[in-house]
């Protein structure tokens, strides 16, 4: 099972086929596959081998796929970075993941000399692209990418390698603690590859829009199961409203997932009424949870089938697809609606357990709260160095997921909070998705982020922070006022703080933990 033969099955029967378009470069998949095996033995000379990690800190690209497939073919182990991330950050993850190379993009010059300066810049440095004019770089050795794909390719195919041989390492956020490495495997992401092209209907009349970044599994797995069907790849190195119009419309992309907060500034955005989406069959949103009232919008203005995903870099990553089952779809639209606005049904490659606090299955009702969790061939073997967190993680060989939600009797999940995001309040447990959908639900309102605060009274209070749409208005009592129509009281916010943007992650999910610091100090 070698993930490399995915590309070269794509070279055997597309070798004419435009494989690749990222801005002016358009590139068929033989000469991808000719770049990927040039940079393999680019590799080769810096010794790297079989389970040699290669970090990779890069926009999406063209090479950024064709080192995804050249890591794959030595049996390497991609460490994929958040470019977003702190020079501190990226400097603890090199030296945990104890990588010997760097795929650098010249854009991110910056980052690289600040980790030359902090003593953890691998011995071996590739640009991916031109070598950056930068001052504060010219003392540091590094080959370009045109001297890397002059190499001598490695000849013939890539040997196999088992299930069990490690294929990417990607670090979480560290939501609780030191980033984590996420351990999956050529088993993983193959079996996740083949689910998602049979899940989606994927083939060669596909063309996928990398927009979320190629270093979350957001996007990263399509790499895969798009190479394997033939389709086209359409690179959008950074998210723009424009640029991502322009994959749409120029591209003619047939489907894309994107993160809900990107989703929501593109259907918000002042020409989104106009663009022309006819191409679109399906757009997935995943990576976060999404408020109904943003799929509607999405649904009205993009006109195509919408797809709710779950998943966790865990599970590399779907856990689960909205997906109409065939019989639902004779349903009236707004119960149709009404599943597609849920997380979804399990994915062929996984079995799925809600579990409740008694350590019980949950009973099928659309009502009953217990935890996700997870099992099957997708799901990480654990984290890297990290033994306790891995025992930790797992309960009779299942993953707990940390993400409560209901089950329904068509077996439909659907998530209402993370555990550590849940609001315990006078003793009542409030669901920070539910409050936030109804936030949503405001017409003034375009992002909304829904936590709990310490109080000595009530333990919890229930806050809002809140992003207002340009051109509204909106008070807090306005907003209080119009959840308390909508909700019970004590789950209504108690405070509501107005931002200009809510502080994100590098995958574009808002963090909840920065505002709770910051309201909590204030």
């Amino acid at each position: 099972m070698q993930l490399a033969s995915i590309l070269e099955r794509a070279e055997q029967l597309y070798p004419e086929r435009i494989a690749v378009r990222d801005g002016a470069l358009t590139l068929t998949y033989r000469q991808v596959a000719d770049r990927a095996r040039s940079l393999a033995g680019w590799l080769e000379t810096r010794s790297v081998t079989s389970g040699t990690r290669v970090a990779a800190l890069e926009l999406n690209t063209a090479a950024y796929l064709e080192a995804y497939f050249a890591c794959a073919r030595l049996g390497a182990v991609l460490v994929p970075l958040n470019f977003r991330l702190s020079a501190e950050e990226l400097d603890f993850i090199l030296r945990d993941s104890d990588a010997s190379v760097l795929l650098a993009s010249p854009e991110l010059a910056p980052s690289v000399a600040a980790l030359a300066r902090l003593g953890s810049l691998p011995s071996n440095l590739l640009w991916l692209g031109e070598r950056p004019e930068d001052p504060l770089l010219t003392d540091l050795a590094g080959a370009t990418y045109a001297e890397a794909l002059a190499t001598l390719p490695q000849p013939g195919r890539a040997p196999d390698l088992p299930a069990d041989a490690l294929a990417h390492l990607y670090y979480t956020s560290g939501t609780t603690g030191r980033p984590k490495g996420v351990m999956l495997t050529h088993g993983n992401v193959w079996t996740h590859a083949l689910a998602t092209v049979a899940e989606l209907g994927l083939s060669d009349a596909d063309t996928w829009a990398h927009i979320a970044p190629m270093f979350h599994l957001a996007d990263a797995w399509a790499t895969f199961a798009i190479t394997w069907v033939g389709g086209r790849h359409v690179m959008v190195a950074r998210f723009e409203e424009e640029a991502v119009f322009r994959a749409i419309e120029v591209e003619r992309t047939t489907l894309s997932n994107l993160i809900p907060t990107m989703l929501n500034r593109l259907v918000r955005h002042p020409s989104a009424e106009t663009r022309d989406y006819s191409s679109l069959r399906r757009i997935l949103s995943g990576g976060a949870p999404i408020a109904p009232e943003v799929v509607r919008e999405i649904m009205r203005v993009m006109r195509c089938e919408y797809v709710q995903t779950y998943g966790m870099t865990e599970t590399s990553p779907y856990l689960t697809f909205s997906l109409l089952k065939e019989h639902l779809k004779a349903l009236p639209p707004e119960e149709q609606f009404r599943f597609r606005a849920k997380t979804g049904r399990p994915c062929i490659a996984v079995e799925l357990a809600v579990i409740g606090d008694d350590g019980r299955p949950v009973p099928p009702d659309g009502r009953t709260v217990g935890e996700i969790r997870a099992r099957g061939a997708t799901v990480t073997p654990g984290y890297w160095k990290r033994p306790d967190e891995t025992a930790k993680a797992f309960v009779d060989g299942w993953l707990c997921t940390g993400d409560l939600a209901t089950l329904d009797s068509e077996g439909y999940l659907d998530i209402v909070d993370r555990k550590k995001d849940m609001i315990i309040s006078g003793g009542e447990k409030v669901f920070s998705t539910e409050v936030e959908h109804v936030l949503y639900s405001h017409p003034a309102v375009l992002e909304a982020a829904v936590f709990g605060l310490p109080d000595a009274t009530w333990g919890e209070l229930v806050t809002a922070a809140i992003v207002l749409r340009q051109g509204t208005s909106a008070t807090a009592h306005d907003l209080i006022a119009f959840c308390r129509t909508k909700l019970t009281h004590y789950k209504c916010p108690r405070a509501v703080h107005f931002l200009a943007e809510l502080p994100k992650t590098g995958t574009a999910k808002i963090q909840k933990r920065a505002l709770r610091e910051r309201f909590a100090a204030s």
